[in-house]
């Protein structure tokens, strides 16, 4: 939670920041009772509540803790969430998986079984921030955040890994959703001051706020105190948990998520017909053929305005701007912002199809439309942006390859691994090579 705000200082924070990874820590031992009431963790010291308001002093206890079921924090049951929004006047997006297995985090002595969730962030197109969160609901239904891992990234580089905490090694555990949220309460999210701090009250709840396909009733405001002494709102949404975060000019917004979003049937032949266009043009404009693009973008933009009134609008819109800037390459046949476009708009399909396909699935497609973004940076000689390619392949990698068989994934981190070196060999064109090979193979 704290990398994420460090990266978007000063916001309105109320999107789903559902993130996840392994680990355990050794804590002593400690009989169950009452959680330190430490200072306030403020660059001043002020500004917190006091004590007597706090929700999260008792120490919860934990016997089914991997569901997590809480409505304004449902992890368990949301599988891939999509954020999008804007930082900086540059596009913003976030995925969010719930990974698959748990592990166990010792924290005073007991051994809690906690939930994973990856929150994967590009800003302007690029890696930003991965997020590795540990989750689990304690008996009476409240939340409990047990450790964070994050990764902020430079030019495809890990540059810092600022906020990493685990309950245990450099706190306690904190609460981050109460079993029953009521107007007034405090609890503190993170609660290692010096490494990570937020207080949240709530402020208002049994709201509403508009969800991807309309109204979500039983939405719950809160007020969050961060380290420097700001404040910011955040909103939870009943199957949603964290909803929206926006301010100073910048915003995260939930766009869809599953199963809360999930549709029954197969994909509609018209999206298909998006997804495998967004793909048919990526080709043709490599070898210059643009009658055959022109056609194809033709029967693309028929099917779009079939669906897009049916779409979530913050989808939508992202597909009609990358089906706008499709047209115009084609139409001026420049074949790198085709390619560009191409990858853009098949994101956006993707995303829209995860409402009808398991996400193992789309999280395969969206591995090979990233092969397809790594051969595009790899021709214009971005060694940077093929190096942050590599990561991500590498992270969405963790969300589906253990749906392979084991000679399979073994076939697949090799030759993962073989594109991962020859990227740090600074070779981008055996980089976009050895893409291109992953993809076919993977494809088979």
């Amino acid at each position: 939670m704290s990398g994420r705000l460090g990266l978007l200082t000063a916001l309105l924070v109320a999107g789903i920041a559902l993130a996840g990874c392994s680990g355990s820590s050794e804590g002593p031992a400690s009989s169950l009772g009452r959680i330190a009431a430490t200072p306030c963790g403020t660059t001043d010291g002020r500004g917190c509540a006091p004590a007597s308001e706090r929700v999260d002093l008792r120490e919860p206890t934990f016997s089914n803790p991997t569901e997590i079921t809480n409505p304004l924090f449902p992890i368990s049951r949301l599988r891939s969430v999509v954020l999008l929004g804007h930082v900086d006047g540059k596009p913003f997006r976030t995925e969010t998986t719930l990974l698959p297995g748990a592990r166990t985090v010792v924290w005073k002595g007991r051994k809690i079984r906690v939930r994973i969730s990856q929150y994967l962030a590009y800003l302007d197109g690029r890696i930003t921030e991965v997020a590795l969160d540990r989750y689990a609901q304690a008996d009476d239904t409240s939340v409990w955040y047990l450790g964070e891992d994050v990764f902020d990234y430079r030019h495809g580089t890990v540059a810092f890994t600022e906020g990493t905490w685990l309950a245990g090694r450099e706190g306690p555990g904190a609460m981050i959703m109460p079993a029953h949220p009521q107007v007034g309460d405090v609890y503190r999210t993170e609660n290692v001051p010096g490494i990570v701090f937020e207080e949240v009250e709530v402020k208002s709840v049994g709201g509403k706020v508009s969800g991807p396909h309309g109204l979500v009733k039983g939405a719950m405001v809160a007020w969050e105190l961060h380290t420097d002494g700001t404040r910011e709102d955040k909103i939870f949404a009943p199957g949603y948990g964290e909803f929206r975060t926006s301010g100073g000019g910048d915003l995260e917004a939930l766009a869809l998520a599953v199963t809360a979003d999930a549709l029954p049937g197969p994909v509609p032949a018209e999206l298909h017909l998006l997804a495998v266009g967004a793909t048919a043009i990526l080709e043709a404009a490599r070898i210059g053929d643009w009658e055959s693009a022109s056609a194809t973008l033709a029967r693309m933009s028929a099917a779009w305005k079939k669906l897009e009134t049916r779409a979530p609008q913050m989808v939508a819109s992202r597909l009609t701007e990358a089906l706008k800037s499709l047209s115009a390459a084609t139409k001026a046949r420049k074949a790198a912002r085709a390619e560009q476009a191409a990858i853009d708009l098949g994101q956006s399909a993707y995303d829209l199809e995860l409402r009808y396909r398991p996400g193992q699935e789309i999280d395969a497609t969206r591995f090979e439309l990233w092969t397809q973004q790594l051969r595009v940076d790899a021709a214009a000689g971005n060694l940077g942006a093929v190096t942050g390619d590599v990561a991500v392949l590498e992270w969405i990698r963790d969300r589906f390859a253990h749906s392979l068989n084991p000679d399979r994934r073994k076939g697949f981190d090799s030759r993962l691994h073989d594109l991962r070196a020859a990227s740090d060999a600074k070779n981008l064109p055996a980089a976009a090579d050895h893409a291109a090979r992953l993809a076919a193979w993977l494809r088979r």
